[in-house]
């Protein structure tokens, strides 16, 4: 059964979403990161998705007090991302509690680094983040697009063993994932738990991830607009 993880992406402390990765179409929610958290920790989500909007923009985190907030009132399992580009910012992640780390920039720009992190770290805590646009993989916060493709990004890390791939062009859209890319990804790379990431829209969108084998998903802006409700993420939760 796919794993469903709730995204709260962070601007100043406060839930946003984004369309296509653009800060100049954000809509900011009413509800605070906490008590969205928390809500998703009753109806029995395990995962969260935190995305530092801020700290993607300006190249080091800074949101982690919404991090600490978070892991220390919840007991979520909390992958946070955003301006992770140096090693001082993702020991200070791990210290504000998350559970796990994405790192996309600096796979992208600084592979030899991010290789050293999965070795004093371990992959099971490093998760690759792969946000393309038309096929090549975009960094600095989706402002800079790499001649680089998805498949060159994982050969240079056999040890990898979590993707989150988000297809930016979807983003933020609610009209629906890149099934065909996903499908083809999870079953070329058997070993890899890849996370869709990117245009869900509604239960159906996930439970034809779910048919194709997909082991993961980030849901956004469908649960703020109300596409998905909690009820729906609690039904799909026990229904495992």
């Amino acid at each position: 059964m796919i794993q469903l993880i709730p995204a709260i992406d962070v601007i100043e402390g406060r839930c946003v979403r984004l369309s296509k990765g653009d800060y100049g179409q954000r809509k900011v929610y009413d509800a605070s990161p906490l008590d969205m958290a928390k809500a998703y920790e009753q109806a029995g989500v395990k995962r969260l998705h935190l995305v530092d909007l801020d700290g993607a923009k300006a190249g080091g985190p800074q949101n982690l007090k919404t991090l600490e907030q978070i892991a220390s009132v919840t007991a979520l399992e909390i992958e946070f991302g955003g301006g992770i580009k140096g090693t001082d910012a993702l020991q200070a992640v791990f210290e504000y509690g998350a559970t796990y780390a994405i790192a996309g920039s600096v796979a992208a720009r600084e592979p030899e680094l991010f290789e050293q992190w999965l070795v004093a770290y371990g992959p099971s805590r490093m998760i690759l983040g792969a946000d393309l646009r038309d096929g090549k993989v975009s960094v600095n916060g989706w402002k800079e697009d790499m001649d680089l493709t998805i498949d060159d990004l994982i050969g240079h890390f056999p040890a990898v063993t979590q993707i989150i791939c988000t297809d930016i062009s979807r983003d933020g859209m609610l009209q629906g994932p890149a099934f065909e890319l996903y499908k083809d990804l999870q079953g070329r790379y058997p070993a890899i738990d890849f996370t869709v990431s990117g245009g869900i829209s509604s239960m159906k969108d996930i439970e034809h991830l779910n048919e194709e084998g997909l082991r993961k998903v980030i849901i956004g802006k469908a649960i703020y607009e109300n596409r998905i409700t909690l009820k729906d993420i609690e039904r799909w939760l026990l229904s495992e």
